[in-house]
């Protein structure tokens, strides 16, 4: 399984780069996995303030249906247009060209609620 060091991670299984005071968002490579071809995602919070574990969009597999989990109170300042001709961009790059949202972070204190590489490592294993 495929776990960046760069990142921060959520339980929720979703991962943070961090830029200044903004942070690009996406699902971890265990997630896509557990949650098999992804065939849509609904975003529809651009322009929106959202606090930290609010949901932010569904993501739809063949399996299920999953609500996103705003991981730090913040703007939505942009979503990703490949993902709505290409979800399955997400299955294919999950890190790259699969992310999701952009966001400007309100509280970057947040940050400290979310897991290390490590951390996310201990939890996807346990």
């Amino acid at each position: 399984m495929n776990v960046p060091e760069n990142l921060k991670y959520t339980k929720d299984h979703e991962w943070l780069r961090i830029e200044n005071n903004e942070a690009i968002l996406g699902i971890t490579d265990f997630a896509q996995a557990e949650l098999g071809d992804i065939v849509f995602v609904e975003i529809e919070t651009e322009g929106e303030k959202l606090e930290r574990e609010e949901v932010f969009g569904t993501i739809e597999a063949v399996k299920t249906v999953s609500d996103m989990f705003m991981p730090v109170s913040g703007e939505v300042l942009e979503v990703n247009p490949k993902l709505e001709d290409n979800p399955d961009v997400i299955n294919k790059d999950p890190y790259g060209d699969g992310w999701m949202i952009k966001i400007s972070m309100d509280k970057p204190e947040e940050l400290n609620n979310l897991l290390t590489a490590d951390r996310y490592k201990e939890l996807i294993n346990a």
